[in-house]
């Protein structure tokens, strides 16, 4: 475990209130779904906050973050406001892309969130660009690039990895290996499903952590980080994870028993956390209480926020679609 990481009780009750954020968030979003106040696609990230937590914590502020289509959670543990991403997902202008990307297109540049990508995999070569140009500037940052296990299937994951180690990019690669990608198991669609092997091949330094657990994910991280910027090179994480909730609302999740996803739940992340700091005096019922209070302010104060929003006017409509027209 990297010398990094100072573990107190200070630090697991922030740890535990930035999964609350998210869990509770993601809950509001399905109910608000079901509203029809939000539209089009949604994916919950309810079971993998521990991940976007944890390597949050280890990144600077001057670091890239890159998503995937399912990046509430990244977003607000980046610190993009809770407000302004539920906007996005109302379509109002207050939103953090001025409602023009809702829920999968989330971007910030005030906290260098450079977006959810809707296209699987997609957002791995814009990592892999970013990260080329922060050494081409000279720049400290890194990149870290959030992505699925059904991404490995993709020709982009290759080819960023490839050129990542080839370059020798500052870029950290973080896998959400949750284990059905879209409903497919990783058993069925890859004959190697050890997806941080793969990154081997490439000569890339990669872990396996498990990543219901936000202290290993944030151990991790920091290891991860101090190689990148000692080494000037990529890293690869591979984080075991499990989404419980379906792919999208879409989602019959007819694929997997429940009585899977209900064994996952018992060592879910937010109850792992809260178990382990109970059981060790660092957590009492009423702090737990008093979290949850804070948060479901912050998540009451959100609607209000996206639901006072205004719509783009119809002249705006065409504004940034196409450059303007020189004489």
């Amino acid at each position: 475990m990297t010398s990094r990481l100072h573990i107190n009780r200070a630090h697991l009750l922030q740890q535990l209130k930035q999964m609350l954020r998210i869990r509770r968030f993601e809950e509001k979003c399905a109910e608000l779904y079901a509203l029809e106040k939000i539209r089009g696609f949604l994916h919950l990230y309810i079971g993998e906050e521990a991940i976007a937590v944890g390597i949050m914590s280890a990144l600077s502020r001057d670091d890239q973050v890159v998503a995937t289509y399912r990046e509430h959670g990244h977003a607000l543990a980046r610190g993009v406001s809770m407000g302004s991403i539920l906007a996005e997902m109302y379509g109002r202008t207050a939103g953090c892309s001025r409602g023009r990307g809702g829920s999968m297109h989330l971007f910030d540049r005030a906290t260098h969130f450079y977006g959810g990508n809707a296209i699987v995999g997609g957002g791995l070569p814009l990592a892999t660009g970013l990260a080329m140009a922060n050494k081409q500037m000279q720049r400290t940052a890194l990149t870290a690039c959030f992505f699925g296990e059904g991404a490995v299937a993709e020709g982009e994951f290759h080819e960023s990895l490839n050129l990542a180690a080839l370059w020798q990019l500052p870029v950290l690669f973080i896998c959400e290996n949750n284990r059905y990608a879209m409903g497919t198991a990783l058993a069925l669609s890859e004959s190697e499903t050890n997806i941080a092997q793969k990154a081997r091949s490439y000569g890339i330094a990669a872990a396996q952590v498990d990543g219901m657990n936000v202290v290993n994910v944030e151990a991790a991280a920091l290891e991860a980080c101090d190689y990148i910027h000692k080494e000037q090179k990529p890293y690869f994480l591979e984080c075991q994870t499990y989404r419980f909730r379906g792919h999208s609302s879409f989602d019959s999740q007819l694929y997997r028993e429940k009585e899977e996803i209900a064994l996952w739940e018992e060592k879910g992340p937010v109850k792992q956390l809260v178990q382990w700091m109970r059981n060790n005096s660092h957590l009492l019922d009423n702090e737990l209480d008093e979290l949850e209070k804070d948060v479901e302010q912050e998540i009451q104060a959100a609607v209000q926020f996206a639901e006072a929003g205004a719509w783009e006017p119809i002249e705006d409509l065409a504004r940034d679609v196409y450059s303007p027209q020189r004489k």
